[in-house]
């Protein structure tokens, strides 16, 4: 199948090229696909990767060294059904689509989304670069190398990118549907359906991934999503019984619109956030962000439970961390990514809100930390 394919290159902004093979969407000879080169060592889950508008601006690379043998299909994606990633980078495309849940190829779906995909390339040595050197913008196309390079180096850099106008929603919507069945783990219960009385959760969407919509109404939460620019005020309007900040893309200290309006929110209503939303909830409190290295992107990311002391196993997709030393008085680390001691989860008492850097919707991924979503209800059951 490579053979068929058209010759093509990523080149790094630090000049480094990388040999391989264009698939999915056709590219023209004076066209490139542009944005920051990631990799991500979960070995499925391609299309969740995909689909989460957390990885708008990159070009994710996948370790895992055969990609597509399980097909896609409309299920599992995390957003509207289309790729938002930049750009996709496997070592081997698969040639064979066999899964009884496939509905059809990568490579057709990417070609029909207008995704470009490269495959031929060794993404072993791609991610020790980038693990060695650092996550840096790249550039995919069939021009010569030295014109790829200037295209990295003119790419806009992640810090300071806000790119959440890019995937939020339009105008606010009620979301009510449960996890369906085939997604839940053996022994899991079911859904708790919501009523009348059930909590209403406003939940700002940054970014935010269908399976969270799904874990909050499994709790027995009735759902409202608002865009990313909803003010304080039009939220607390909506009489909501607590807050939830979405995970979404690019530097979180250039959403200073998010950050305003939590800060117009800390300590009215019990407060939830996840990844993006959990570095927001600390920008709010007055703390700092910085970026990481290469980033912590994969589906068996192990994070320590601080106050019970339980190693727990996450899946995650992030550049950038909470600068702890920087939190207010009280505000305190709730978990630690075991490979660097990073903060993985924070506590903010006065205000009665909390946050995880990691997923604990985990789609795909373990479910460790599916936990928190009821630890959400319970909080606003609490409170009311």
């Amino acid at each position: 199948m490579a053979a068929q394919l058209r010759p093509a290159r990523l080149c790094l902004e630090d000049g480094t090229v990388f040999e391989g093979a264009l698939f999915g969407a056709p590219l023209d000879a004076s066209s490139a696909v542009t944005g920051e080169v990631v990799f991500t060592t979960g070995m499925t889950g391609y299309q969740e990767v995909l689909s989460d508008p957390s990885y708008s601006g990159q070009i994710v690379t996948m370790t895992a060294p055969q990609i597509g043998n399980t097909g896609v299909n409309t299920s599992d994606p995390e957003s509207n059904g289309e790729p938002l990633a930049a750009g996709f980078i496997v070592r081997e495309l698969s040639s064979v689509a066999s899964n009884w849940r496939s509905e059809g190829a990568l490579e057709s779906w990417l070609a029909k989304s207008g995704l470009v995909g490269l495959t031929g390339i060794d993404t072993r040595r791609l991610t020790r670069h980038l693990r060695d050197r650092g996550s840096q913008n790249g550039a995919i196309g069939v021009c010569d190398a030295a014109t790829l390079v200037d295209r990295a180096r003119s790419a806009p850099k992640m810090e300071g990118l806000d790119l959440v106008g890019r995937v939020t929603c339009k105008a606010p919507y009620t979301f009510t549907a449960p996890t369906p069945a085939e997604f839940r783990s053996l022994g899991e219960p079911g859904p708790e359906l919501a009523g009348a009385g059930s909590p209403h959760v406003v939940a700002m969407d940054l970014g935010i991934k269908r399976n969270i919509l799904h874990s909050l109404v499994d709790v027995g939460c009735r759902v409202s999503v608002v865009p990313a620019t909803t003010s304080a005020e039009q939220i607390l309007a909506m009489n909501p019984d607590g807050i939830f900040v979405s995970n979404g893309p690019g530097d979180p200290a250039a959403v200073t619109y998010a950050i305003d309006t939590l800060r117009g929110l800390l300590g009215k209503k019990p407060i939830f956030g996840i990844c993006l939303g959990h570095q927001l909830l600390a920008l709010a409190s007055g703390g700092r962000t910085y970026k990481l290295k290469f980033g912590h992107r994969g589906l068996n990311q192990p994070v320590q439970n601080l106050d019970t002391g339980r190693i727990e196993i996450t899946s995650q997709n992030h550049g950038f961390v909470v600068d702890v030393p920087s939190l207010p008085k009280g505000a305190r680390s709730t978990y630690v990514h075991l490979n660097d001691g990073t903060s993985e989860g924070l506590e903010l008492p006065d205000a009665d809100a909390f946050s995880v850097q990691f997923h604990p919707e985990a789609a795909a991924g373990p479910h460790d930390t599916l936990h928190l979503f009821a630890r959400f209800r319970e909080r606003m059951v609490a409170s009311a």
